[in-house]
C-alpha cells in the first residue's frame, strides 16, 4: 500500500527496538549512493538522513535502475501508463533517444523485490518522481522536453514492490515520513504544517486527479 493514503497503517507497524529495528529499503540515492543516471546521488542524500541515523532502523539501499542498466546511464522514463502498466504489458520504458530499456527496467525491479523478500523488509523509502521508484508523481514521456508532463502513479520497482506487499512512502510524503519518525522515536515531535507529496500546492494544481493506484 502507499503509506501516504493509509495513516492508520503506520500506527498498525510494530513497535521497533535496538534490539529489533524496522527494516526499511530505500533507493539507492537516499542513501547517497552516486547512482544517478548522471553518477550522483541527485543532492538527495541528506535528505533524511537524521531518519535514517535511528538505532530503531536498519536502511537497506538498492538502486534498480543501475542494477538493471548500470551507471551512467540514458534517462528512462514512462510512456503509456505507469509501472503496473509497464508489469501488465501495456506500457515501456524509453530514454530520450527512444530506446526500449523496459527489460532492463523489469530485471532491476525483480531484482528489488528478491532483495526485500530476503531481508524480510517491512517498508520501503523511495525517490518520488522516479521511472523505477516513484510512488506519487511520475513522468508522462520523456522529462527531456521543453514541457514535461507528469501523472499521479508508480514506478516499476514500486509496483513491483507493491505487489509483493511492501508498503512505500515516498521521500516528499513529509506529513508520513514524519509519523514514521515518531514511532521510529517517540521523543521526536514533528514540525507543524507539513504535508505529502498528493496534498501540497502544486500537485492539487497540476495533477488533482485523483491517484490511480490509492487501493493498493
Amino acid at each position: 500500500m502507499l503509506l501516504a493514503y493509509h495513516p492508520e497503517a503506520v500506527d498498525a507497524l510494530r513497535t521497533p527496538s535496538i534490539e529489533d529495528p524496522w527494516r526499511v529499503m530505500v533507493s539507492g540515492c537516499l542513501a547517497a549512493w552516486p547512482c544517478g543516471v548522471e553518477g550522483t546521488d541527485y543532492g538527495l542524500g541528506a535528505v533524511l538522513r537524521d531518519l535514517f541515523a535511528l538505532p530503531t532502523l536498519r536502511i537497506v539501499p538498492f538502486c534498480p535502475e543501475q542494477y538493471g542498466m548500470g551507471t551512467p546511464r540514458t534517462m528512462p522514463d514512462l510512456h503509456g501508463g505507469d509501472g503496473f502498466d509497464v508489469l501488465a504489458g501495456r506500457a515501456r520504458v524509453l530514454d530520450e533517444h527512444g530506446h526500449d530499456l523496459t527489460d532492463a527496467m523489469l530485471l532491476g525491479a525483480r531484482a528489488m523485490v528478491d532483495l526485500a523478500r530476503h531481508a524480510r523488509i517491512e517498508l520501503a523509502v523511495l525517490t518520488d518522481a522516479s521511472a523505477a521508484c516513484g510512488s506519487q508523481v511520475i513522468s508522462d514521456g520523456c522529462r527531456l522536453v521543453p514541457v514535461r508532463r507528469h501523472q499521479k502513479g508508480v514506478g516499476v520497482a514500486t509496483a513491483a514492490l507493491l505487489d509483493a506487499g511492501v508498503p512505500v512512502v515516498a521521500q516528499r510524503d513529509h506529513r508520513t515520513v514524519a509519523r514514521l519518525r515518531m514511532r521510529l522515536d517517540p521523543t521526536w515531535r514533528a514540525p507543524a504544517g507539513l504535508l505529502d507529496h498528493h496534498e501540497h500546492p502544486w500537485t492539487r494544481e497540476h495533477l488533482p486527479m485523483p491517484h490511480p493506484r490509492v487501493a493498493r
